[in-house]
């Protein structure tokens, strides 16, 4: 499989104080990455490097690589603009536009210069099935998005970010406020989508992580401390320190 994503001594610091030091990392394209470690340890920080979000914070700055499909992001000519199209991205506490169920993904398409109503119309529906919501919202499409239910809400902020067709989902946490059920049709949701897309994902919730990704990367204090298949991770890591975060002696 070829690399989508691949990180080169990447090192990211908030004034003096470093966040993450030297890390190296490959995300195969079509799969899932899992970060998982401590809160603090730089797992949010390294997703926001790859959409180059942390570009808005003062006084950071990056050293190192981060390679898209064989670009430095990170090069001075590169369009970040371009780049935030390509890399989607899904947050922890889901945040629909206050507009109507249909408004909230068309207004994504409309913004990339999709003028077509025609083709505007068939992408919502194609995104909501995708996420399962089409059986669920179809005869409310004018309705607000603010009355869905937090699954609801946070499925159509993922319906709402593959839209536009990046090539990266980023997920930061995306489960972390829902209810179980909502949290299962969410994993289902990632297990279906990483057929289209590469998909980073941030938990605090080892079994999800076991559940949904292919890969697992344990960081801790700002470094990498191992990255393996997520099988291989939880049943046989290399690294004292990602057993005992594992089996909860640490966290």
């Amino acid at each position: 499989m070829d690399d989508k994503i691949v990180v080169e001594d990447l090192s990211f610091y908030y004034g003096d104080t470093p966040a993450l030091v030297d890390i190296n990392l490959k995300v195969q394209t079509n799969s899932v990455m899992a970060l998982i470690g401590p809160s603090g340890c730089g797992k949010s920080t390294f997703l926001r490097c790859i959409n180059r979000m942390n570009d808005i914070i003062p006084f950071t700055r990056v050293e190192g690589k981060i390679n898209v499909d064989d670009e430095d992001i990170y090069d001075q000519k590169f369009d970040v603009t371009n780049l935030r199209r390509r890399v989607g991205m899904v947050f922890q506490k889901s945040n629909p536009f206050p507009k109507s169920i249909f408004e909230n993904i068309a207004y994504g398409l409309r913004i990339n210069g999709i003028k077509d109503k025609y083709s505007i119309e068939r992408t919502v529906e194609e995104s909501l099935k995708k996420t399962a919501l089409w059986n669920e919202v179809k005869d409310r499409l004018n309705d607000s998005a603010m009355g869905l239910s937090g699954g609801q809400q946070q499925r159509l902020c993922i319906a709402r970010t593959i839209a536009i067709q990046p090539d990266i989902i980023l997920m930061d946490e995306p489960a972390s406020a829902l209810d179980p059920i909502s949290t299962q049709k969410i994993e289902e949701l990632i297990h279906n989508l990483k057929t289209q897309f590469t998909i980073v994902i941030v938990t605090h919730n080892m079994q999800q992580a076991a559940r949904v990704s292919d890969y697992t990367a344990f960081f801790y204090m700002g470094k990498l401390i191992e990255v393996n298949k997520t099988d291989t991770i939880f049943t046989n890591p290399e690294k004292e320190m990602t057993e005992n975060y594992i089996t909860g002696k640490f966290g």
